[in-house]
């Protein structure tokens, strides 16, 4: 077997066995390596060939010894092989040999994506993976966005309502031009993972297999090409057509990527786009052309006041809508509501109880002046685990002056008041009890 596209070579073995390799054997297509950036382009070329040159009917995507693989080549490759089952071709995964990419391919939700005959499908968030979904109508993306949204606002501390407003806006933004331009069959596939890295990122790729943005362009522009076509996707007001959009999307998530000193790439056609703070916009001819289009936006955590710099379309600063406005707060913004029973379907464990906790220091966070009122309507009994890991915990990192100005409980069941309650004061014991002096009790202390 020959590679599908050699490596560069540079007499460093390391260097080589790093790089992504494809090989095809018959209806076999194997990776090698690291499967990062464009090296997508190399499994669906060599899917193309299977299919198209040789007519073999199924393939076998075999991934025993990939290295490492990033959600910014799985997406697409998920789209290709959901475009592939349409048109009536199985496309059967053998898994990374690797444990912890094996792991990622299942928690990412790839497996299933790739082969819903053979992995089921993820659910759970696991190490800033939000499993990737696929949607095919606009009742469908919202939904999808929510779910991404509130995940983001369950497992990321620290977010400020800015970030995590233009982050929201970004994914709607890129989500939304799968449905009204890119023309798949068979919808968009996003996914949102949190990098932690020399920078804290939030990354949001959403890809498809339909006709492409230079071909979507050239709809009004026919004389484009593709590099000029990924040129003008990123400037304000340019569109396919504006009875379907402003234009402002991908030109939105671009600032909102350059503002906050992060990454953006889009491959589409034969371009690719390439952003980096520090190196500024690249953008290239490839010579293996993706029909389709994948956006990969890195949004840098902790650059102040990022939206305000970023969403300004003719001259006039956006501020958009968010979900914590929508679900949560009042429309005289003196408090928020929270019901939990709508937060999570579980109060037996610490687990259950991590990302409530996190979403409700965000919402303290970012809604400063507002009351977070907890309802505690239907439920009859919490673990002492779960109390502890929620209020417990807050009470000792905000302080009892701070926990008690902010938090109001209502509609406790006296079981559930004695646990909470119980679950502060052993907290509160523990970690902001007097300290004993070791000197003072006559010990030798511990050098």
């Amino acid at each position: 077997m020959k590679p599908i596209v050699p490596s560069r070579s540079s007499g460093s073995k390391t260097f080589i066995r790093q790089r992504c390799e494809v090989f095809r054997q018959g209806n076999e297509i194997r990776v090698a390596g690291r499967l990062i950036e464009g090296d997508f382009k190399k499994v669906l070329a060599a899917c193309h060939q299977a299919i198209a040159n040789a007519g073999y009917d199924d393939l076998v995507l075999d991934f025993s010894d990939c290295e490492a693989a990033s959600p910014g080549c799985m997406l697409p490759i998920c789209a290709t092989s959901s475009v592939l089952r349409a048109n009536h071709h199985h496309v059967a995964l053998r898994m990374p040999r690797a444990d912890r990419l094996r792991r990622l391919f299942v928690n990412t939700n790839w497996a299933h994506l790739v082969d819903p005959r053979g992995f089921d499908p993820a659910t759970r968030v696991i190490s800033g993976q939000v499993p990737a979904t696929r949607f095919g109508t606009a009742s469908e993306q919202q939904v999808t966005v929510d779910r991404l949204i509130e995940a983001l606002l369950s497992n990321v501390s620290g977010l400020t309502r800015k970030e995590f407003q233009a982050i929201e806006w970004a994914l709607n933004e890129i989500s939304d031009n799968v449905l009204n331009h890119s023309q798949a069959a068979t919808g968009g596939f996003v996914q949102l993972s949190v990098l932690e890295r020399s920078q804290r990122l939030v990354e949001l790729v959403v890809a498809d297999a339909g006709i492409g943005i230079p071909s979507s362009l050239r709809t009004t522009r026919p004389s484009l090409s593709d590099i000029d076509a990924l040129d003008q996707a990123i400037r304000e007001g340019v569109t396919r057509d504006t009875d379907v959009g402003q234009g402002n999307g991908l030109f939105g998530t671009f600032q909102i990527c350059n503002k906050s000193k992060g990454r953006l790439r889009i491959d589409s056609g034969r371009g690719t786009l390439s952003y980096d703070f520090r190196t500024g916009v690249h953008i290239r001819s490839e010579p293996v052309p993706f029909d389709g289009t994948v956006v990969d936006a890195q949004v840098g955590l902790g650059v102040e006041s990022v939206l305000s710099l970023a969403l300004v379309f003719g001259g006039k600063e956006h501020t958009p809508v968010d979900l914590i406005e929508n679900r949560y707060e009042t429309d005289q913004l003196t408090h928020i509501d929270f019901v939990l029973s709508e937060e999570t379907s579980s109060f037996g464990s610490r687990i259950a109880a991590r990302p409530v906790r996190t979403r409700l220091r965000n919402l303290l966070d970012m809604c400063p002046g507002q009351r977070i009122r907890v309802n505690f309507g239907g439920l009859r009994i919490i673990s002492s685990s779960f109390a502890d890991e929620v209020f417990g915990r807050l009470f000792v990192e905000l302080g009892p002056v701070t926990f008690m100005g902010r938090f109001d409980f209502v509609s406790m069941d006296p079981t559930v008041r004695m646990l909470v309650d119980r679950a502060i004061s052993q907290r509160a014991v523990t970690d902001l009890g007097p300290k004993v002096d070791d000197e003072a009790e006559g010990d030798d202390p511990i050098t």
